[in-house]
Order: C-alpha cells, then sequence, then structure tokens
C-alpha cells in the first residue's frame, strides 16, 4: 500500500503543478488580451478624431465648391464683365461721363 500511497501523491503533486502552470497561462493570455484592448480602444479614439476631423474638412470643401459654382455663375454675367471693363480697363459705358477731381 505505500507504492499506492506514493503513486497516489505524484499523482496530486503532479496535477498541482498543472493546475499551477495552466492558472499561469490563463493569467497571461488575460493580460495580452487587456493589453491589446487597451491598445485598440486608443487606436479606435484616434480613428474618431480623424473621422470628425476629415467631416469638417469635407464640409469645408463642399462650401467652397458652392462659392466657387456661385462665382462661376456671377463671372458669366454682363454685370462681371462690366465691372472688371471699368476696374482694369478703365473703361466707360456710351451713356457714363468720366469725372476726375482736381488734385490740389
Amino acid at each position: 500500500m505505500a507504492a499506492g500511497r506514493e503513486k497516489n501523491n505524484m499523482n496530486n503533486i503532479t496535477s498541482r503543478i498543472a493546475m499551477i502552470c495552466l492558472t499561469v497561462v490563463i493569467g497571461l493570455v488575460a493580460v495580452n488580451i487587456y493589453s491589446s484592448e487597451k491598445t485598440m480602444r486608443q487606436q479606435e479614439k484616434t480613428y474618431i478624431e480623424r473621422e470628425a476631423s476629415l467631416n469638417r474638412q469635407i464640409e469645408e470643401e463642399e462650401q467652397r465648391t458652392k462659392e466657387l459654382n456661385e462665382k462661376k455663375k456671377y463671372v458669366a454675367t454682363n454685370q462681371y464683365i462690366e465691372q472688371v471693363a471699368k476696374e482694369k480697363l478703365g473703361l466707360l459705358n456710351p451713356d457714363e461721363i468720366l469725372i476726375k477731381a482736381k488734385n490740389e
């Protein structure tokens, strides 16, 4: 019976060592998962901030596009052509008179 007890004690020791190893492995896996989760949450925060920034840029570019389309329409009008002719070329309509102030 002494041999049976020693064998039973060895099985108990082996079982305890196996349980300790299993617990350590599970603990390491848990730490790895926690670390990965923390990193992923930081990346998610970065991506959310980047998405918000890109959405603001999209809105700004859409507003700029609207302004350019309005300017494109205005540039095609006679009013714009007359304005440029007067300001840059110094031209007048036939019914207009140019009056210059006398410099003193």
